[in-house]
């Protein structure tokens, strides 16, 4: 399989999972001259891609047949398996040689067994997972973390460079999502130290807004989180990377460390803030931890003045 195979004048796409990182990607595709199948339950987001040149598939098994490319961003596990995995799936109805790309950020288990089943199908399935945000997705800068054949993931290259700045083969069916796995831990530990860093800062009398801004122009701020100070600044916490979905990754997260017997303290620690303040705030960027770490310490010391007082009677 070569590089032919993969550009624009050659290739067939089918693409499943229209959602915020979906459709973006799909945007850059079709202005890319890609010709395009699209795949959603929810009417709404494909009416938009299909005046930007997108066909709508009716189904999954149409798409998967009028299709020799592949591409999926769904939300979990089980969406993976429905579209894959289902008599009316993409493996059972695609033709022998197909190409799938599941870039969805879902367990290295359900990886490994869904190119498996393609393995048995005549179908190859590269688990390429998607590190980056929405507007790296507009921008064509994210960065893809591929497992499975190296030989298809090189002959890809001109449809990653779409909507991607780097992309890394790192091993066998699995390895792309491990990878996924191992830098949302990363980014969601980081956020929950910024969060605890910020509230501490506030509490001993610096200025929010200072403090934000120095931190964002030091060099242990991520690039990734340096657009979220300046947000957290204004109280904008629109979503880039919804609160919910940093929640699904930190759970598959700690089940992958629970299956490797590996010890994660500080991941557990930054779940158990992130889960507290899902039922509020699910659908706000996941930097809203900042704000729920200040409003913790704001209530500490509510409590605390109410209870001096108190205190100070039983001390006497």
């Amino acid at each position: 399989m070569n590089t032919n195979y993969f550009t624009a004048q050659h290739t067939a796409l089918g693409f499943i999972g229209l959602g915020n990182m979906g459709n973006r990607i799909v945007r850059r595709l079709l202005a890319a001259g890609y010709k395009t199948l699209v795949y959603s339950r929810t009417p709404g987001e494909v009416n938009p891609l299909q005046k930007q040149g997108a066909t709508i598939a009716p189904s999954i098994a149409e798409l998967a047949q009028g299709s020799n490319v592949i591409l999926s961003c769904v939300t979990d596990d089980a969406a993976v398996r429905n579209v894959y995995a289902e008599p009316q799936g993409v493996l059972r109805r695609a033709r022998p040689g197909t190409v799938v790309l599941e870039m969805s950020t879902i367990s290295p288990a359900t990886s490994r067994e869904i190119a498996a089943l393609g393995t048995q199908l005549r179908v190859h399935v590269l688990d390429v997972a998607i590190s980056g945000s929405t507007p790296a997705a507009e921008r064509g800068e994210l960065i893809l973390f591929a497992g499975g054949n190296p030989n298809i993931f090189e002959a890809a290259t001109p449809l990653f460079r779409v909507f991607a700045k780097k992309f890394f083969h790192i091993g066998p069916s699995g390895a792309g999502t491990t990878m996924k796995l191992v830098v949302n831990a990363i980014l969601g530990i980081e956020m929950q130290a910024i969060a605890e860093a910020a509230a501490l800062g506030e509490r001993s009398g610096l200025n929010r807004d200072v403090l934000l801004d120095v931190l964002s122009q030091t060099a242990v701020i991520a690039p990734a989180h340096l657009g979220k100070l300046g947000r957290a600044a204004l109280g904008d916490y629109s979503p880039q990377f919804p609160l919910r979905l940093m929640n699904k990754d930190f759970r598959l997260i700690l089940d992958l460390a629970h299956s490797e017997e590996a010890h994660i303290p500080a991941v557990e620690a930054a779940f158990q803030v992130n889960n507290s303040a899902l039922r509020s705030d699910g659908d706000k960027d996941f930097s809203v931890v900042i704000r729920h770490m200040e409003l913790r310490d704001e209530e500490s010391r509510v409590a605390r003045a109410v209870l001096a007082p108190s205190i100070q009677r039983l001390a006497r």
